[in-house]
């Protein structure tokens, strides 16, 4: 990418987000004016991806159809628009895929853009991002569920930021599918299904009581949707209630099947998902302790244009992330800067030929600041240790292929790499991988001594598959045991696709 879109998003540009969830997909289109997102398209599509995922992990070829051809749509809509001025994020039914990368290629060929997988915790964080910038400004704590067609969010924040977030494996579609099998309702099957939900939301319910809140609030489409039925039918004029809940369950179990059901506010699409929905949210009613629910009209696609703003305004998630990761660790921080501005050092170098941007520099710092964080296991294999807790960590701002990626850096910044590894990410990061990779092990290298000792004046050239570094022959000859480390670095420079040479001046 070009360092002009690497700078701050201007008043006037357009951005875009697009929300694959299990039930719908959503994409937003904004411009931005005075800093701040101005939505003006709103496409959506009911794909419900989470009834076409079979038990093996593989998805039925009439969902992966409708999916793409909803991409594809998505696609006209923002083709022509700079790729980091998009973001696109897949959730829970993606997650749970046995072999995702066929289904993300296909969705990425058809949208034109890359596809984020996020992890249950991040996509909480975008909920509550969204729904709080479209609340009144509260010093408050809240409450953010929003009811998903996999999965369930359940987010206590303060402000725009989350303090405790938890995703569960209970959505509407899921949940109805589940409880309801052939769409049957009946009373016996509902109180199955609050006992089932209510021991899963026990896991974290005493936590969230203990954190406490002002307000509670609802923003699926699934809240919607209830909401609007309860009003509808007098249950309630303000909000969600436990009576209202109540009395739309007796109201469902007396229909009897959800293809039976027909009532007001309720919109045709979502009555064969609705009990899913209210079972769940009269569960969580019941174990935290829940008085009033209201609407919220913004989520998690509101969440990720203002993420892509705060990413190009220098208020990037990930960088304290990171730092947040080192500290947990233990990292030896004066180590971690060393090797970080030797990794910087010899990256401004070979940027201009190894088409090396500003986004790329910041994965090397990444890397070089959490290169150790195996250490904190043991020393035999910390590269392993660190890309394991890099691959599995819940890092907020991060999807599942940007801490791949990481990971896969980090367990190669020593020993032999791993060309496999590289093969398993992504294209678009494979070769970035291999690059910032070799810095950081000649960074690494470079500071083995682990002191504050001035290095030479190093001049390192590059072509795309070599890497040349020359060093003052004094210096050298002084240095036996950077000579030797630096002779044997070849063989693994050839794992990532380049030959090292070391000449003297």
């Amino acid at each position: 990418m070009s360092k002009d879109e690497q700078a701050p998003i201007r008043d006037g540009e357009l951005i875009a987000a697009v929300d694959m969830g299990s039930n719908s997909f959503h994409m937003v289109v904004a411009r931005v004016e005075h800093g701040e997102p101005r939505v003006i398209d709103r496409l959506r599509d009911s794909v419900r991806m989470a009834a076409g995922l079979r038990a093996d992990g593989t998805l039925d070829a009439v969902h992966r159809a409708r999916a793409l051809d909803c991409l594809a749509r998505f696609g006209q809509r923002i083709a022509g628009l700079p790729m980091q001025r998009v973001r696109a994020v897949a959730t829970n039914t993606v997650r749970r895929l046995a072999s995702p990368q066929s289904f993300l290629s296909a969705a990425e060929a058809a949208l034109g853009h890359p596809v984020e997988i996020v992890s249950g915790r991040e996509e909480g964080r975008l909920i509550f991002l969204g729904a709080a910038h479209d609340l009144p400004a509260s010093r408050e704590n809240r409450l953010v569920i929003d009811i998903g067609g996999g999965s369930t969010e359940f987010i206590v924040g303060r402000g725009l930021a989350p303090l405790h977030t938890e995703s569960v494996q209970a959505g509407c579609i899921a949940s109805t599918l589940r409880f309801f099998p052939a769409g049957k309702i009946n009373r016996k099957r509902w109180q199955r299904a609050r006992g089932e939900l209510g021991v899963l939301l026990q896991q974290f319910a005493e936590d969230y009581r203990e954190a406490g809140w002002l307000d509670a609030y609802g923003s699926s489409g699934t809240a919607k949707a209830i909401g609007a039925v309860v009003q509808a039918m007098k249950f309630s004029d303000d909000g969600i209630t436990a009576s209202a809940l109540a009395s739309l369950r007796d109201v469902l179990i007396s229909q009897g099947h959800v293809s039976a059901l027909k009532l007001p506010g309720l919109a045709e699409e979502r009555a064969p998902i609705l009990a899913g929905g209210v079972v769940i949210l009269e569960a969580a009613f019941d174990a935290l302790g829940i008085e009033r629910l209201r609407v919220c009209a913004s989520s998690m696609r509101e969440g990720l244009l203002w993420d892509l703003l705060g990413r190009a305004g220098g208020s990037d998630p990930r960088t304290a992330s990171i730092d947040a990761l080192a500290s947990r660790y233990g990292v030896d921080r004066a180590q971690a800067r060393r090797v970080e501005s030797t990794a910087m050092a010899l990256f401004d170098q070979v940027a201009p030929t190894w088409k090396l941007d500003a986004e790329a520099r910041e994965w090397l710092s990444w890397a070089a600041r959490v290169h150790e964080i195996g250490l904190a296991i043991a020393h035999s294999q910390h590269h392993h240790h660190g890309a394991y807790i890099l691959r599995h960590a819940d890092l907020a701002g991060f999807s599942r292929q940007e801490q791949q990626l990481l990971a896969t850096i980090v367990e190669a910044h020593r020993r032999t790499p791993d060309k496999v590894s590289f093969s398993a990410l992504p294209q678009r990061y494979r070769q970035l991988a291999r690059y910032i990779t070799a810095l950081l092990r000649l960074a690494v290298l470079f500071r083995r001594a682990r002191r504050a000792e001035p290095l030479p004046g190093m001049r390192i050239g590059a072509t795309s598959r070599r890497l040349r570094v020359s060093l003052p022959a004094a210096w050298l000859e002084q240095h036996p045991l950077t000579e030797a480390d630096l002779a044997q670095e070849q063989s693994p420079m050839i794992q990532l696709g380049l030959g090292l040479e070391l000449t003297t001046f």
